[in-house]
């Protein structure tokens, strides 16, 4: 993530209520999400959580080149591959939670460059778990939800005042 940037850009989502397709911007990019047929959606995109593994895994591609190019280490690639799964909290030997369900994220990190040597892979490795969006979703996170004033007048509407 480049650091001294404009600052973070808003994100718009949008969809009709009558199906789960989903339309994003986020700046002057489009695309959408929706959910697979078999739950209900058209399919006409990744879904949520396919989103939020392709912000981990580019993040974490982006923060390891950032770091190899300023160490001049001969790294030609990096490729990201994860999973998401819910797994019972009592499986996990390494989590504080021990009761209830928790998110699993696996990350496999590939590095390409047959060059690079043993420590720089190593350190590289370290370096991925400190990309931001890591961070965030490590960390404690605070989400402020509010209703958005209605732009439209719409009767039906709890917003409209």
């Amino acid at each position: 993530m480049v650091r001294g940037a404009a600052g973070p850009r808003e994100v718009l989502i949008s969809g009709d209520a009558k199906a789960f397709t989903q339309e994003i911007i986020a700046g002057p990019h489009q695309l959408t999400a929706d959910e697979p047929k078999g739950v209900g959606g058209n399919d006409e995109g990744p879904t949520p959580y396919d989103l939020l593994l392709a912000a981990l895994g580019s993040c974490t591609s982006i923060t390891v080149t950032m770091y190899a190019q300023r160490k001049g280490w001969p790294l030609r690639g990096v490729s990201t591959r994860l999973r998401h799964a819910r797994i019972h909290a009592e499986d996990c030997a390494e989590c504080e939670t021990k009761e209830g369900k928790l998110d699993h994220i696996e990350l496999e990190i590939g590095l390409e460059g047959p060059l690079l040597s043993d420590e720089q892979r190593t350190k590289l490795l370290e370096i991925a778990e400190k990309c931001p969006v890591h961070r965030t979703l490590v960390t404690e996170n605070v989400i402020s939800t509010r209703a958005a004033q209605s732009r439209v007048a719409d009767k039906a509407s709890p917003l409209s005042i």
